[in-house]
């Protein structure tokens, strides 16, 4: 039966929404596919349901063919079993909390981990009764802070989660091979280009991690590849140390005044016309920088440390939160400077003139960390903590220390890939999918064990695969589009084709008619434009507007005998004839 567009509950806009920042915004909701609710959140129209729909059936398709069986839980879920995991206090404010009328606490899920495994533990008791891999098809709730960009980073959206259970990390291998495998035919089915990043697990833990990405200019995600293969999350990117230095006979440290110099640019200008060198002038590198950070704990507690990185590099925030994790992490505030007095700010170093050094008897009492290119040997320009002083030849391992690393300065192009494949180039990506081996984190914590070959309680070892089908449909109309409207792939189209009666001749309806049957008899789903009282033109922007990669023009030709094949893909319109049309469509397609 075709849908007719007189009775489709749907009205296309002429106005982009005045919250739209991206192109997938902005035309699914002018065409009638979303609507919003509030920040983040949206409705769904009929046209939307049936793209949404048409992923779900490619995720689902791929899911069993890789073995996993689908489940559906509640996205209303109780406290305790995330408080047992630790994961109420670590989603922060990211995690929509409520109470029921007795006072419970209860949450709405941001993920089911933690459910999942309490439903095995529930059924299973034995090793053979694995491998089990469970998935389902559910939406998720996380509180951004700033919803942005429609459907790609929303409060509510709809995702794949699978969960594997084996009891042996042979097996968790394979399972997630198995989705790997998975992942890669879903989304070449759905026509989109992925890389596979090496990524941090964040706060769902575990050992091995990638995500799936999809370059794109309107990607939030930011990671790195190499021509040699590697690629990294520029979270999960670890800065390649260099050798260690002699330094042996190097000149001993000297404190120099510096007024009116609280920034790298002025150090460098300041060094070279009071202390010029003779083989080069001094650059941003050759200084060393001296970040305060102030950690926020999971207990309330705030703390501050100090970290030194090279004058030319910037602190990558999102690094920062991967390496202090599970802290909050932002820049010290003028209140943390005030009570921690011995910080002189815009002259901080790791090294004093009045006391010792840091990581021995610091002169701060603070935790002072080093980025990984400042190795022993190495010689700096940097603070003296004194009021407009600074300190030439400042030598690592010699004249300073430090309580550790912390790997969170940017990641720029040219630098030198940890795996030895080459220099590594930056590019803008859209997360589609996230494959983690969990490990028995999950199962630990909340018991679920199983009897072994030897009738041997073994703690149980989990996988966790994640697909943003909403995310999905978005980015696929990031991808498939001009300047007309969508035109999506037809493995996820609402309809395989768009029927448009474009006179209010009779005939033309009476043909038009005649070829919507024809078309279903070849099993096509069809959207027929069969508005009296709407103008060519509107139907004609519709039909750009949504979508529908293949559209049938019945016009004034009609009358002749002819019909016009349009494939909005190529743009291409050819004339048919009436009675061929069904053969030149099967052709097309």
């Amino acid at each position: 039966m075709s849908t007719r567009l007189s009775q489709l509950f749907v009205r296309t806009l002429r106005d982009d929404p005045s919250d739209a920042e991206v192109t997938s915004h902005r035309l699914l909701v002018r065409a009638g596919y979303i609507r919003r609710q509030a920040p983040g959140v949206f409705a769904w129209l009929p046209l939307g349901l049936k793209v949404r729909r048409r992923v779900e059936a490619v995720v689902r398709d791929e899911m069993e063919r890789a073995g996993a069986q689908e489940v559906l839980f509640p996205a209303l879920l109780p406290r305790e079993p995330y408080e047992t995991t630790g994961r109420w206090e670590e989603y922060g404010d990211n995690l929509f909390r409520l109470q029921d009328r007795k006072g419970s606490d209860m949450l709405l899920a941001p993920t089911h981990e933690e459910v999942f495994t309490l439903l095995v533990k529930d059924l299973y008791s034995s090793y053979k009764d694995l491998p089990l891999t469970i998935f389902q098809i559910q939406d998720k709730y996380r509180d951004e802070a700033r919803p942005r960009a429609g459907l790609l980073r929303g409060r509510e959206f709809s995702m794949k989660d699978a969960y594997s259970f084996d009891h042996t990390d042979a097996g968790l291998d394979a399972s997630y091979q198995a989705q790997r495998d998975a992942y890669e035919r879903i989304f070449t089915r759905l026509g989109l280009e992925y890389v596979i990043v090496k990524a941090d697990a964040g706060a769902m833990g575990g050992s091995r991690s990638e995500e799936f990405l999809h370059p794109t200019p309107v990607g939030e995600d930011t990671f790195v590849r190499s021509a040699g293969g590697y690629a990294a999350n520029v979270e999960a990117f670890t800065a390649t140390a260099p050798d260690a230095i002699p330094f042996d006979g190097l000149p001993e440290p000297v404190v120099f005044d510096s007024p009116e110099t609280p920034t790298i640019d002025t150090l460098v200008a300041l060094a070279n016309d009071r202390h010029a060198r003779a083989d080069r002038p001094w650059a941003a590198a050759d200084t060393l920088k001296n970040v305060v950070l102030a950690l926020k704990h999971l207990d309330g507690t705030r703390d501050i440390v100090v970290v030194g990185l090279p004058g030319d590099r910037e602190v990558d925030m999102k690094r920062a939160e991967v390496a202090f994790a599970p802290a909050e992490v932002e820049p010290a505030t003028d209140a943390d400077f005030a009570k921690n007095p011995g910080l002189v700010k815009g002259y901080i170093g790791p090294w004093s003139a009045q006391g010792p050094v840091l990581g021995e008897e610091s002169a701060t009492s603070i935790r002072y960390l080093l980025d990984p290119r400042v190795v022993d040997g190495s010689s700096w320009v940097t603070g003296a903590n004194a009021d407009e002083k600074h300190v030439l030849g400042l030598v690592a391992g010699r004249d300073f220390f430090s309580d550790g690393t912390a790997d969170i300065a940017e990641v720029r192009a040219g630098d030198p890939a940890p795996d030895g494949s080459g220099p590594v180039e930056l590019a803008r990506g859209m997360e589609l999918g996230h494959v983690f081996q969990l490990g028995r984190k999950y199962a630990e914590a909340l018991g679920l064990k199983v009897l072994d070959e030897n009738g041997k309680l073994v703690t149980v070892t989990m996988g966790s695969y994640g697909i943003g089908v909403t995310r999905v449909m978005a980015a696929i109309a990031e991808l498939g589009n001009d300047e007309r409207g969508l035109i999506w792939p037809r493995s996820v189209a609402p309809f395989d084709v768009h029927v448009v009666a474009a006179t209010k001749d009779e005939t033309v309806y009476a043909v038009a008619d005649r070829l919507v049957a024809d078309l279903e008899s070849t099993g096509a789903d069809v959207l027929y434009d069969d508005r009296l009282k709407v103008s060519p033109g509107v139907k004609f922007g519709d039909a750009e507007l949504i979508g529908v990669p293949i559209i049938v023009i019945v016009g004034k030709g009609a009358a002749d005998g002819t019909v016009e094949l349009w494939d909005r893909r190529t743009g291409v319109k050819t004339p048919v004839a009436i009675d061929g049309l069904v053969d030149a469509y099967r052709a097309l397609v």
